[in-house]
């Protein structure tokens, strides 16, 4: 089974964008989220977008006056960003997220991990220790927000761990989840048209279940003042603002 990693960068990175449904869609529901969390009214200041992709948070971030730092471990993902029109006033990094501090080691705004990113990481604690770096990264009015799907609440059964994500007339896209005790594995099913056939590209991948009770919990713990709530596409989201004790 592949790493998160190996899976983007050899079954999903050069498919991303189309998976979503092109990037000005995606990029549209980006902005209608950011508006939502009140990111237009905020004084621009310095962003980080971990897993940043091809950028669909990190431009719109860019566009409201921020300056973004975006990571991702994906390079192919990167380098879409780059040539995306805004993806050049973004300073993009191609690394690990969990050593995002290393990169950036000043003090920021706002830090984004959206679209399943925490889910990537090997387990709970990587996940609490990458929470306390992004409390520590923050300014005494900063803003952390994650978005990830609930494995934990209410897991699929019988062929409802089918899940159809994305089809046009040459390719069809499907994921089949697969539970364990600690983690999901999500298999990425591709069919592909070539000439008057089709072919078939399998890749699987292990994503963390987490509770947003439990991430919610940990931000709690840090000093953060949370809210939980519905993200787009299916995730929960949870906002954290530092609170000063």
């Amino acid at each position: 089974m592949a790493s998160a990693q190996e899976h983007y960068e050899h079954h999903l990175g050069p498919i991303y964008s189309w998976m979503l449904g092109g990037m000005a869609a995606a990029l549209e529901n980006a902005r209608a989220e950011l508006r939502a969390l009140g990111f237009h009214k905020r004084k621009p200041g310095l962003a980080m977008d971990l897993g940043a992709g091809p950028g669909v948070y990190s431009i719109p971030l860019a566009e409201l006056g921020f300056s973004v730092v975006a990571l991702d471990t994906c390079s192919v993902l990167l380098e879409e960003l780059k040539c995306q029109p805004g993806g050049e006033s973004v300073q993009a990094i191609h690394g690990d997220l969990t050593s995002f501090r290393s990169h950036h080691p000043e003090k920021v705004d706002l830090i984004l991990c959206m679209t399943d990113t925490l889910t990537h990481l090997p387990t709970r604690e990587a996940v609490e220790m990458l929470l306390q770096d992004v409390r520590a990264a923050l300014k005494s009015d900063g803003i952390f927000v994650a978005t990830f799907r609930d494995h934990v609440s209410a897991p699929l059964e019988g062929a409802a761990r089918f899940i159809p994500v994305h089809s046009d007339e040459n390719r069809i896209l499907t994921c089949f989840l697969e539970y364990g005790d600690e983690t999901v594995t999500v298999h990425d099913i591709m069919h592909v048209r070539k000439g008057t056939g089709w072919t078939t590209e399998v890749s699987a991948y292990p994503k963390l279940r987490l509770d947003p009770a439990w991430v919610e919990g940990k931000m709690k713990h840090l000093g953060f003042d949370t809210v939980l709530e519905s993200g787009n596409r299916g995730m929960v989201r949870i906002v954290g603002r530092v609170h000063e004790r």
